[in-house]
């Protein structure tokens, strides 16, 4: 990169932008971000000062950062934060980056369930991302929010705590292993692992440096939600309801499964570049 601790940050981001345009579809924004992050300062702060220059430190933590990001490194790892649902989320190699697209399954929940009391289970929840945009909006819902991984659930605690939202129960459970047998819940939310091994996006973008534990499943990426349908039956109370983010071809698997385990009212939702993203169902069948 041929700049300069004396280069201005407008230069700065101009020379870096062409430089990252071929990595990212986000290229100026990731060069302000990173800039920004070594500043301690908002975005706005660039609108006032683009003339402003970096110290040498600051230059020298910039490159160390940008070359990361050219070599594909998820800006949202580089800053250690990702924002979501307008709430600013801390994020580490051991968790998933929270996605735009995933407001999809938060904006459908908060659709169809307006009652001011309500139980919620969010399984697999990594940064807390999904129970804590739920929780920000309904204070009143009892909301439990668990991940398999150990440093998953410590991150989703410290998010809960910053976000002043620690009204969430969250703890470590293998899907329903630590889930008190005698509690059940109106609403029962998973992100799970849905991704074939052999999946060629798996080696592209950010995703290469995420956690496969959090993104590949067996048989052909149905083998969580599988599981997860079969034994949600013991945890849904009589009209409960199940949600699912999968893959954009997983729509009509999803379906067949719900409807094989006695589940109805069936329906998938698109995400907002049109794919099919989220699936859900209802319970209706008295224990």
């Amino acid at each position: 990169m041929n700049l300069s601790s004396s280069d201005p940050i407008s230069t700065i981001i101009s020379i870096g932008t062409k430089q990252l345009v071929s990595i990212s579809d986000s290229a100026k924004l990731d060069v302000r971000l990173l800039i920004c992050f070594v500043l301690e300062k908002p975005l706005s702060y660039l609108l006032t000062w683009p003339n402003r220059q970096l110290s040498e430190q600051q230059f020298q933590q910039f490159i160390t950062l940008f070359e990361e990001r050219l070599l594909g490194k998820p800006i949202a790892y580089l800053v250690g934060f990702k924002e979501f649902w307008s709430l600013n989320f801390q994020v580490s190699p051991a968790t998933l980056i929270p996605r735009p697209d995933t407001e999809v399954l938060v904006e459908t929940i908060l659709a169809n369930h307006q009652k001011s009391s309500l139980n919620c289970l969010d399984l697999g929840t990594g940064t807390g991302a999904i129970a804590l945009a739920l929780a920000s909006e309904q204070h009143l819902w009892q909301i439990d929010a668990l991940d398999y991984q150990y440093e998953a659930v410590k991150l989703a605690q410290l998010n809960a705590e910053r976000l002043g939202l620690t009204q969430v129960s969250i703890y470590q459970s293998d899907w329903f292993s630590s889930v008190d047998n005698n509690k059940t819940f109106d609403v029962i939310v998973s992100n799970p692992p849905y991704i074939d091994a052999l999946d060629e996006h798996l080696v592209q973008g950010d995703v290469k440096f995420e956690p496969k534990t959090a993104l590949i499943a067996e048989k052909n990426g149905y083998a969580d939600i599988e599981k997860i349908i079969h034994q949600s039956i013991a945890y849904l109370n009589h009209d409960g309801w199940l949600y699912f983010e999968h893959g954009f071809e997983q729509a009509y698997g999803v379906q067949d499964l719900f409807a094989q385990n006695g589940f109805s009212e069936i329906k998938t939702i698109k995400d907002y570049n049109g794919n099919d993203r989220v699936t859900y169902a209802c319970y209706k069948q008295f224990k």
